[in-house]
């Protein structure tokens, strides 16, 4: 074990950020000790110590019971953050996340049915929308419990959130009433499902904590425990926009997600997927709920249908397995009809992802989503005309932005890359993003992606040609043009490396009407030319 640091004694090294360490062996146990006061867990921690299971749960309890202060939890989670926990500590700390409140119980029919699929966050990933509603029409039962934005990543319940009435918080019951009738709900932490992991998560957003790979493992594994699942498919990101950039931390990542998941009795299968570049054409919460009921119409993005329907296979076909999960690493992974082959509705995972394929093509994955959000709160009506209506009026029934601009080429050449993490930083200051618990959004910020990797472009146009088309209409759908939706900001700075010359200044945004200018450099990085 590691000890707490002393006068004259050398301090301990700190863990690699984002790393399980292993930790040392440990003697005969002894008689239990006496409880530890809050802020010597915090010193325990803060100097390398290691926390018993008794110290976690102690800390697990006053974060829910209210007598820790935020200052304590913020201490605590930089503490983790700096020092790391060993698999044992992870292990115990999600288990104490997952019983802070109620433990879901299903019909024993349900149990070869329950599947879910978690990503680490992303930009522009709505592919729990889609998935989730995709799996239900295949005879899944999907009992989502989702998070909201971590830093510059978006989540999954405030892009449902930018519909109008749609309600996350449902109750045990409720949450069993939407699997019966339409096979899939998604849901936020209440005070009765995880409620220790919703209050971590918020203070996590801001304590620049987001990183830690035992707090991503404990809050992600905790919310799932509770779902009393028959198998789970995590989608680890890599890369620029990603929570951890490198393949290797992601690797990692889902090594711990899945050796945490077996220490709980969870199956975990994981796979890694590259996140340099947007996932879709759209960012932003209401124009992502627009694309992804555009691939539910079997159109929309072909990079984002591919990872859906992989996805799906992975969760469908490993359910059928016995014993623990292999680990993926491949980014061929099928996502959907991989959840269909672990859950043992399909032989093999190409089957899984043609039936997962099917239901967006066929329109039984749209018929579950508006069913979803007519149960959970949405108007029927509305649910009715957002799922049938066109795209463009859709786009009228969402909010949506009084001010667009399209920003034209700055330059001839080639897209070489179009970088998600800076134009992510950028919505994130323009209103899409949190910088402290509880802060409202704007769901109208976003912006439209009308380039892709490997076009050639003359300065001043964006692209005349459809980027992507549903099939039997190759030339007469063109995208819309990108959409940026300004908030009350007059200068949004893009971080990025300086001195590149292959990324050049856009033009301007140009609200009318008197509002505040996003500056040219705002987005000055997003978009590489060579």
């Amino acid at each position: 074990m590691a000890a707490p640091a002393t006068p004259g004694s050398p301090a301990p090294t700190p863990a690699a950020p984002g790393k399980l360490s292993q930790g040392a062996p440990r003697g005969p146990p002894g008689p239990p000790p006496e409880p530890k006061q809050l802020p010597e867990l915090i010193r325990l921690k803060r100097d390398g110590g290691r926390l018993s299971e008794g110290d976690i749960r102690g800390f697990v309890s006053a974060v829910v019971n209210g007598s820790a202060q935020g200052t304590q939890i913020g201490a605590m989670l930089m503490a983790i953050r700096l020092r790391g926990m060993d698999l044992e500590e992870t292990v115990a700390l999600t288990q104490a996340m997952a019983k802070s409140g109620q433990q879901l119980e299903w019909p024993e029919a349900w149990h070869q049915q329950l599947v879910d699929k978690h990503s680490t966050g992303g930009v522009g990933d709505k592919v729990s929308l889609v998935l989730a509603p995709a799996l239900a029409a295949c005879g899944c039962k999907v009992p989502m419990i989702s998070g909201r934005g971590l830093g510059h990543t978006g989540g999954t319940l405030d892009k449902l959130e930018s519909i109008p009435g749609f309600t996350v918080i449902q109750s045990p019951e409720q949450m069993q009433g939407l699997l019966e009738q339409v096979g899939c709900c998604i849901v936020g932490q209440s005070k009765k499902l995880a409620p220790a992991d919703g209050i971590l998560y918020e203070a996590r957003d801001v304590t620049a904590t987001v990183d830690s790979l035992p707090l991503i493992t404990a809050s992600i594994l905790s919310k799932k425990v509770v779902e009393n699942l028959s198998a789970l498919v995590m989608d680890v990101k890599f890369g620029e926009a990603a929570v951890f950039p490198s393949q290797a931390e992601a690797r990692e990542l889902a090594r711990a997600l899945v050796g945490v998941g077996a220490g709980l009795g969870l199956r975990v299968a994981a796979a890694l997927t590259a996140m340099d570049n947007p996932l879709g054409r759209s960012v932003g919460h209401t124009l992502e709920v627009e694309e992804a009921l555009l691939c539910m119409d079997g159109e929309g993005p072909p990079d984002l249908r591919d990872l859906v329907t992989k996805l799906g296979e992975l969760t469908s076909v490993r359910c059928r397995a016995r014993g623990p999960l292999p680990l993926h690493l491949s980014s061929d992974l099928p996502a959907g009809g991989a959840l269909l082959w672990l859950s043992g509705q399909v032989e093999t995972q190409a089957e899984g992802a043609a039936r997962v394929a099917a239901t967006l093509d066929h329109g039984s994955a749209r018929g579950r989503f508006e069913r979803m959000l007519a149960m959970q709160g949405v108007d029927p009506g509305l649910a009715r005309a957002l799922c049938s209506g066109t795209p463009a009026q859709r786009h009228q029934l969402l909010p949506g932005a009084r001010k667009q601009e399209e920003l034209l080429a700055p330059a001839d050449g080639t897209v070489e890359q179009v970088r998600a993490l800076p134009l992510a930083r950028v919505l994130h200051e323009l209103g899409a993003g949190r910088n402290r618990a509880g802060e409202s959004l704007r769901p109208g910020v976003g912006a439209e992606l009308l380039v892709s990797v490997g076009q050639r472009l003359r300065r001043g146009e964006h692209r005349p040609q459809p980027l992507f088309a549903p099939a039997g209409h190759p030339a007469c759908w063109p995208p819309p043009p990108l959409t940026a939706r300004p908030a009350a900001r007059r200068d949004a700075v893009a971080p990025g490396a300086p001195g590149r010359a292959r990324a050049q200044r856009p033009a301007a945004l140009r609200p009318a009407g008197g509002a505040c200018a996003l500056r040219p450099r705002a987005l000055r990085r997003p978009l590489a030319l060579r």
